[in-house]
């Protein structure tokens, strides 16, 4: 064969006379990037759907799957929901439930932000301890603090009212958003607050003037997980509320909704996908402070 000959034939690169695919291009892009975002938001986005049309689907419908297909419907209907808003005392739950969270949370991240600031910037002996044990208090179960915090309920009368939930709510939000902010105020460089009182700022005036719009951030993300715990909460307010008007949504759903062994799938569906409602906007409003948190503060 001469070199003429060689020179003709088509050149092999080192993977295709090996017989390896490439997966620069479209087939390694989908399996490794289309095909795990695909499976993720539909086992997140799926129990929505589910909760959705569960919501506007007739009796006939739901509980007939033999002859109806369990994911579809056939001959919406708004009376489940017509039912949840009109017959129920839905509108208060979700007031109660909203006033109770916005409270709490406002509470524990005043507390919290002059815990975690103490922890951080005053050096006493022991602090990295007294942080530690908060983070213990905040791992302890509800189950087990719901027994001495009833007794203190009951002798302040506060049984059956939402500022009993407003009270009890911070002793798991405030060690857990200080927690969070003490690793956030970790971040923020002291020369800033030195400079400042250097200048005659007293350590208030450096807390609020400059460390505070720093740590917004961060901040904003301790209040947005507290608004969360709160507004899903169950145990507590299931045993410090009786009366049904002031419930909130998560345990007013589940025991208004249900009587004797007849749960009523479509109105409590629709109580569970219109209590998310409000959780989901505050998370769209703040997801660029939330995101910035997650990703770093203010770098030296």
């Amino acid at each position: 064969m001469t070199d003429q000959t060689l020179s003709q034939r088509p050149h092999l690169t080192d993977k295709e006379s090996t017989g390896v695919i490439d997966w620069s291009s479209g087939p390694r892009r989908f399996v490794t990037l289309y095909l795990p975002l695909s499976i993720f938001v539909l086992v997140l986005l799926f129990p929505f759907y589910w909760m959705a049309i569960t919501a506007i689907k007739p009796n006939g419908e739901l509980l007939d799957y033999k002859n109806n297909n369990p994911f579809w419907v056939k001959s919406p209907t708004l009376e489940n929901i017509n039912k949840l808003l009109f017959q129920t005392d839905y509108p208060q739950w979700l007031w109660t439930t909203m006033m109770v969270a916005a409270v709490a949370t406002a509470l524990s991240l005043f507390a919290s932000v002059l815990a975690a600031y103490a922890i951080q910037r005053l050096k006493f002996k022991g602090s990295q301890y007294v942080g530690l044990a908060i983070y213990l208090a905040y791992l302890v179960p509800p189950s087990i603090l719901f027994i001495p915090l009833a007794t203190l309920i009951f002798q302040l009368g506060l049984f059956d009212s939402p500022l009993a939930l407003i009270l009890t709510y911070p002793t798991f939000l405030i060690p857990f958003c200080t927690w969070l902010l003490i690793g956030y105020f970790k971040s923020i460089p002291y020369e800033l607050e030195e400079c400042a009182m250097m200048d005659g700022a007293t350590r208030l005036q450096t807390l609020w003037r400059i460390t505070l719009p720093l740590a917004m951030p961060g901040l904003i993300s301790a209040g947005i997980f507290a608004f969360t715990l709160s507004w899903n909460e169950f145990i507590y307010a299931l045993a410090f509320i009786q009366s049904a008007e002031k419930k909130t949504v998560p345990v007013a759903v589940l025991t208004q909704l249900v009587e004797g062994d007849v749960y009523h799938w479509g109105s409590l569906m629709a109580g569970a996908l219109l209590g998310s409602i409000p959780v989901a906007i505050l998370y769209s409003f703040f997801v660029d402070y939330y995101v910035a948190s997650l990703t770093g503060a203010v770098k030296e």
